[in-house]
């Protein structure tokens, strides 16, 4: 495989300009079809099979009317006044909202008697002409926009309600780019000079640019949640930059040990291009993966997110090389002050002076001492992943709701007026729906369910029936008693349930979101098994041992494991939620753990691969496994270092995202890069190779011949040892 990607490298350096253009025009061109053929986002929650589903698909066919999305707009006065001191003004802007696009029909408050007991909180229901999550961002602005003169007359007016929780424009924190910058900065040290920094950071931002593109294309063929694009930027710019920056380092390193550019390049697109190829394609068979929840949004996610890392393979392998090849001696351009330009090396001194400078690292000298003791730091190690961990044993899950998110949103403004004037259930509306063709319930069983609903403690009202043109659909709306995201909720839905007849449903977003969760808990045992495998496969076909790939999936899950107890102790219990913006405490989003099992395994890949692949060309030349595992941590260390500080600097800058998803995913992937260049990289890793010896290259004879040849170059393709037996395990190879 390593020279396939010489040739690709190499055919790129021949033709930089050609190659530079072709990425230039073909950027544009996505971009310039994402406008014209791109679709909008879709938040779809529907949980395939489930009660909700099914109860939503009966009204699209039967009730269209019931089926359509809603909407409130709210208005509130100040404590001490009434709101019917106001009716006119209000009245006038329900007049407007009606003229609003794909609004069918607007209830105004005091006709409906949609005021709170102390009159200061009313709203008036909108009803759209097409369900929630087809409605578009557009007409939710266009309602907040002809609300502005009753907020000019000093009445509180807010959208909220389903519709606009689900198409809330998103809101940028702008630290994004504060990201970028703090990436820059890292690279800068990285490499000391201004040329050689700018680079990767240009080429990510390209990979991004034509990403978002792509997704927007994607939108225009199938439904795309509207947090793929800040997902897949996040992940592109992470990743972007690190395999430009893996790459550079060792292009660099070859010119520093007196290679020609043209050999330099070569090398370094054999060894660490081969390495960004089948990292990148351990993170896009993870994000893939995604397809096996059967869950639209997540789907959705997977694949923008695998599209935009596979355009970050592409420019790292195709873009890079035509860029070093027109910049020749250039990269090493704006060097910063006090840092020396690295002088070329002969080839009759480069081997000495190579292993001279190996041991004159901090790297090379805590790998030893390490390997020297593998078993306490080993246990110690282990312990504080674990430590770590342990939150994650309480983490409890839900859908994000409005309230969950920033009060400087209208919809959250909303949420917390109609739940101060009415109940915090009022958030958490719930649709019974009856199909009256099928047996159980029939129209004039109807009086008798409603107030056999209603009799549940868990439940503050049961509207008025209605029924559709055909009188062969009922739909009943419901009010618990406690809000969307509360365990009682979820409870009550589970009692209504089973109060009710088989020819009779329980709907709404509550209810959808609720059935999503369960899904989501469901099928995460299936995903990350089958992600688990896939790995071991692809690590086991390169690396040609089976102790490998089975380490690396053990102490990964360690990483993931410690991240996941610090989302929970910050989000869930609270801790330093001050520091993080936070305004109270929340549950889980319940789609994190699976995204975020899927990115973080990836990503966590790509370190164990760059890694392993120094270790196995060291190993592959001394047959020494503690002086390989040190070459190899001396050799990447200080390039993993910059590249774990680039990605976390980056996912640090969307933990002030006000989506809670978002937050969370942030967060979360800078405590599990960190973790993973730290403890896992610099002590596990050694500490477990060193005990395993030479079985960590064990792998069956016969399995050996079967196998496709796919290696690194360096990993196992120089002729190998007589084969250990799997019990031979020393702290020497």
């Amino acid at each position: 495989m390593h020279r396939i990607i010489r040739r690709i490298g190499a055919a790129s350096a021949r033709r930089p300009w050609a190659t530079i253009g072709i990425w230039v025009a073909a950027t544009l061109i996505f971009l310039g079809s994402a406008g014209v053929a791109g679709g909008t986002f879709v938040d779809d929650f529907v949980a395939p099979g489930s009660q909700s589903e099914q109860a939503m698909e009966l009204l699209e066919e039967r009730f269209p009317e019931a089926a359509g999305g809603s909407a409130m707009a709210v208005f509130a006065v100040p404590e001490g006044q009434r709101l019917e001191r106001h009716r006119s003004a209000i009245d006038a802007a329900v007049a407007r909202i009606g003229g609003v696009e794909h609004v069918t029909a607007v209830a105004a408050p005091f006709a409906a008697g949609t005021v709170s007991p102390d009159g200061r909180v009313g709203f008036a229901e909108i009803t759209f002409d097409v369900p929630a999550t087809e409605l578009g961002p557009d007409s939710i602005a266009a309602i907040g926009d002809v609300l502005q003169p009753v907020r000019d007359a000093g009445i509180t007016a807010e959208v909220g309600g389903d519709a606009a929780f689900i198409n809330a424009e998103p809101i940028s924190s702008g630290t994004e780019a504060a990201g970028v910058l703090a990436a820059l900065v890292v690279l800068l040290v990285a490499f000391g000079t201004v040329v050689a920094a700018l680079v990767p950071v240009a080429l990510a931002l390209l990979t991004v640019a034509a990403g978002m593109g792509g997704i927007m294309l994607l939108a225009g063929a199938m439904d795309v949640s509207g947090a793929a694009p800040t997902i897949g930027a996040m992940i592109g710019l992470g990743v972007g930059i690190d395999y430009a920056l893996f790459i550079m380092a060792r292009y660099r390193e070859n010119r520093a040990a007196g290679q020609d550019n043209p050999t330099a390049l070569s090398g370094a697109m054999g060894s660490a291009g081969s390495a960004v190829l089948f990292a990148g394609g351990i993170i896009v068979v993870a994000m893939a993966a995604l397809s096996l929840t059967g869950l639209g949004f997540l789907i959705s996610v997977g694949l923008s997110t695998a599209l935009v890392v596979l355009f970050a393979v592409a420019t790292a392998l195709t873009l890079l090389p035509a860029v070093l090849t027109l910049l020749g001696d250039r990269i090493d351009a704006g060097r910063l002050i006090g840092r020396r330009r690295p002088a070329r090396r002969a080839k009759d001194a480069r081997d000495a002076k190579d292993a001279k400078d190996v041991e004159n690292t901090a790297w090379w000298r805590f790998a030893h001492r390490v390997s020297g003791r593998p078993w306490p730091y080993l246990i110690v190690a282990s312990a504080a992943l674990f430590v770590l961990a342990a939150p994650a044993l309480s983490m409890e899950t839900g859908f994000p709701d409005a309230g969950d998110d920033s009060t400087s949103t209208t919809h959250r403004r909303a949420y917390d007026l109609l739940a101060e004037g009415f109940g915090p259930g009022f958030n958490a509306p719930l649709l019974l729906v009856a199909d009256l063709r099928a047996p159980g319930v029939d129209a004039q069983d109807i009086p008798a369910l409603s107030a056999r609903v209603a009799a549940d403690p868990g439940i503050a009202m049961v509207g008025e029936p209605r029924t559709s043109p055909a009188g062969d659909a009922v739909v009943l709306p419901m009010i618990p008693t406690t809000a969307p995201t509360d365990a009682a909720t979820s409870e009550t839905l589970a009692r209504v349930r089973d109060l009710v007849p088989a020819n009779v449903s329980v709907s709404g977003l509550t209810a959808m979101t609720d059935d999503l969760t369960e899904q989501l808990s469901d099928t995460l045992p299936i995903f990350i098994a089958a992600i688990l495998v896939a790995s071991f496969l692809l690590l086991m076909v390169v690396f040609r041992s089976i102790v490998v790939p089975l380490k690396a999936a053990v102490v990964n899950l360690l990483s993931i494991g410690g991240a996941y107890g610090v989302v929970v102790a910050v989000f869930q219990w609270g801790w330093f939620k001050d520091v993080f913006g936070l305004e109270g405490t929340i549950l889980i989003a319940s789609p994190l753990p699976t995204i975020f099992f899927a990115v973080l395994f990836g990503l966590s890949m790509d370190y164990e691969v760059f890694l392993l692949s120094r270790i196995r060309e060291s190993y592959d030349a001394t047959g020494d496994t503690v002086e390989s595992v040190a070459r190899g941590m001396a050799g990447t260390g200080r390039v993993i270092t910059s590249a774990a500080l680039i990605m976390t600097v980056v996912f640090l800058g969307f933990v002030a995202n006000p989506s809670p998803l978002v937050k969370m995913l942030g967060l979360g992937l800078a405590t599990a890069i960190v973790l993973d260049a730290t403890i896992v990289r610099m002590v596990l890793v050694p500490a477990a190779m060193a005990l395993l010896g030479r079985a960590n290259w064990w792998l069956p004879r016969r399995l050996d011949r079967r196998l496709p040849h796919l290696g690194l170059e360096g990993a196992g393709d120089v002729p190998r040892r007589p084969e250990p037996e799997p019990a031979a395990v020393s702290g020497r190879g």
